[in-house]
């Protein structure tokens, strides 16, 4: 499962093996100050919208890898039944983080918190 951790100054993405390789995916660090927003959304599949290129697609199963729509380009790691964290950015090479991890709304606080 992907996990997101909030730093002092950053948000750090990692990724598992599996998901590197089948998402075509590395980690990543996004500074704080580059973080616009963040909330859960119930359903991180029915969230994703756009192209994947590239990535993983699963239909109604999993979803790993970068979607682009005009005007957007997500990354995107997310399960069916699951919820996720919408991560809106400014500044970097993702406008968008789509991520299921362990505990959603304890990421979108911390986040919150650290933006302060």
């Amino acid at each position: 499962m992907t996990t997101a951790q909030v730093t002092s100054d950053a948000l750090e993405v990692t990724f598992t093996p599996g998901e590197k390789l089948a998402g075509l995916v590395r980690d990543i660090r996004i500074p704080l100050s580059a973080v616009r927003g963040a909330e859960v959304v119930a359903d991180g599949l029915g969230a994703t919208h756009g192209l994947r290129a590239p990535g993983l697609s699963l239909p109604g199963v999993r979803k790993i890898g970068t979607w682009r729509r005009p005007g957007e380009k997500a990354l995107v790691s997310v399960r069916r039944d699951r919820p996720a964290v919408r991560v809106s950015l400014t500044g970097q090479h993702y406008d968008t983080l789509l991520l299921d991890v362990a505990d959603p709304a304890g990421l979108v606080d911390r986040l919150t918190a650290a933006s302060r």
